[in-house]
């Protein structure tokens, strides 16, 4: 009997990945404030050790927790873990180097190769219209940053890099989520970052960075003790919920949003190709949510019959 698809529910991935776009364009906006004092290992360094404290904390009020931190795949997390601390480093230094817009428009880059990925490594459908979701994608950010020789200098190879790597990260967290927990890949992820930030922030010789904090940046620590989980969380949750050919185009909407947060709070400029660019992103997830929820409304009646066999 040949294999069926079962429909998978379109909202919780929407909601999940609307906490994820929310918690990443918040994290940028406090890695921005901390970089003025902060070097960037030892932001790296804070977000980890928080990570670590918070789940532990969690596992000992639950300790049921605890069982989920063991796992078949190590060799697994360490490519994903490693390759995502790259990604994570060069994305919070391109942060110091770019405009925002700039930065979370190239990073977008990244769905092109989560799509060959995710075909080639996880066996997912490229259809018609997560393929046009792409690459309206693509055009919306090509259009808000109209990329000349002037863009693309040194510092867009950083994000470029990040958007690669990023797409690594991704295949692998989905894989991961076939055989372990949230919990388990959230807290494995910290603990196994924190060494390699601490190894930073050594190399950089700036132990004393608690030192360099005052009560105007209490906000933006805070931020980032939390969201560095709530973020993954989300994003985690968004693919184990569905494909990553899916959530992925999703996570466009970043593009618009940082671009008015930046013109708001730090004065980049915001002209009328973000409105354009907005137009072709929303119109590419908004025609492949319309696609995915035609076709997974003909899957159940395309099983009826094998049902009542």
């Amino acid at each position: 009997m040949p294999m069926t698809r079962t429909a998978q529910p379109l909202l919780p991935v929407i909601l999940w990945m609307s906490g994820a776009l929310v918690s990443f364009s918040v994290m940028a906006i406090s890695v921005r404030q901390l970089a003025n004092h902060l070097v960037l290992m030892e932001i790296m360094a804070l977000r980890n050790l928080s990570g670590v404290v918070i789940l532990s904390v969690l596992a000992l009020i639950h300790p049921p927790l605890r069982r989920q931190i063991k796992s078949e795949k190590m060799s697994l997390h360490a490519l994903r873990n490693g390759v995502h601390f790259l990604a994570t480093y060069l994305w919070v230094l391109s942060l110091t180097l770019l405009p925002l817009a700039t930065v979370f428009a190239l990073e977008f880059t990244a769905p092109a190769w989560v799509c060959l990925l995710a075909v080639v490594f996880l066996g997912e459908r490229l259809t018609a219209s997560r393929v046009l979701a792409v690459v309206l994608g693509f055009l919306g950010v090509l259009t808000i940053i109209r990329p000349g020789v002037e863009t693309f200098q040194a510092s867009t190879l950083v994000i470029l890099s990040a958007a690669l790597c990023f797409s690594i990260s991704i295949v692998t967290q989905k894989l991961l989520t076939k055989s372990d927990t949230t919990y388990g890949i959230l807290f494995i992820m910290n603990a196994s970052q924190l060494p390699m930030a601490l190894i930073g922030v050594y190399l950089t010789g700036s132990f004393d960075f608690y030192q360099k904090l005052g009560m105007q940046d209490l906000l933006p620590v805070m931020c980032v003790c939390i969201i560095g989980i709530t973020g993954h969380l989300c994003l985690t949750n968004a693919f184990r919920a569905g494909d990553a050919i899916v959530v992925v185009p999703l996570d466009f909407l970043r593009i618009p949003l940082i671009a008015f947060v930046g013109y708001f709070l730090y004065g980049e400029t915001l002209d009328p190709y973000v409105f354009v660019g907005s137009g072709f992103i929303v119109t590419g997830i908004v025609w492949n949510i319309i696609a995915e929820k035609r076709q997974q409304s003909t899957l159940p009646r395309q099983q009826l019959p094998q049902q009542q066999d």
